[in-house]
């Protein structure tokens, strides 16, 4: 695999100028895909202007000065994904990746507080040996739990690394959810309804502002309000 693509080719939602140079950092393979994943040398070069070149973000990474999710990041490729958590100890700045209203994928600056948990989503579940339930989840994160609790499409407030669950959201009426895809992308809305269907499309969440979407696109962040520290434009 090539470590570079082209700056033109680059996807979308990563904000980054595209006629500076000719190449751009490519993420190493991981569990976000390439739209929801900007590489560690992008992020603290390109977005945000902490090192100003791809050399001085190796050196950060030989010294051990930066963390994803609270383990030490190692790889100039490895990649910074949606709600993931970047940490600068030494200064004391920590950031995590949310989306805008442009569909752009940002660096949100967060408390040493707030560093020391994210949200994730329960995209599949199964049933394991012992009759325990696996939770995958977004990032690529798998939970095993003795109770079946929490349904596809749940998102849990976890611990960094060490995976504990704080809290858990659903999708349901009042909850407030992040517009991950689709044409209001970045959107943060209170749930009105989710509708489920028996039809071959995807199930439809609507909102109270009247927006509406599938449920592959939704992100519950909160109940009455998000737990995490947003935007200042997607503020509700």
């Amino acid at each position: 695999m090539s470590n570079e693509m082209k700056r033109l080719t680059a996807p979308r939602s990563w904000p980054v100028k595209r006629k500076t140079s000719t190449w751009i950092t490519k993420p190493a393979p991981g569990a976000h895909s390439l739209e929801e994943s900007i590489p560690i040398t992008v992020v603290m070069r390109d977005m945000l202007g902490l090192a100003g070149t791809a050399k001085e973000v190796r050196l950060m990474l030989q010294k051990k000065m930066l963390k994803i999710d609270g383990k030490t990041a190692r790889s100039p490729k490895q990649g910074i994904g949606l709600m993931d958590v970047l940490g600068l100890p030494t200064i004391n700045s920590y950031y995590r990746m949310v989306l805008d209203k442009r569909g752009k994928l940002q660096m949100v600056k967060i408390s040493e507080e707030e560093a020391g948990w994210k949200l994730t989503r329960i995209d599949d579940k199964k049933t394991i040996a012992g009759g325990k339930t696996q939770l995958n989840l977004h990032d690529g994160r798998n939970i095993v739990l003795d109770a079946n609790q929490y349904k596809t499409g749940d998102v849990l407030k976890i611990t960094i690394p060490e995976q504990k669950i704080l809290a858990s959201y659903s999708l349901e009426k009042g909850n407030t959810a992040l517009i991950t895809s689709g044409a209001n992308v970045g959107n943060v809305a209170v749930v009105e309804e989710y509708e489920i269907t028996r039809l071959p499309s995807e199930n439809l969440v609507k909102f109270t502002d009247g927006k509406y979407t599938t449920k592959c696109n939704v992100f519950i962040v909160g109940n009455k309000t998000s737990e995490i520290t947003l935007p200042e434009e997607a503020v509700l």
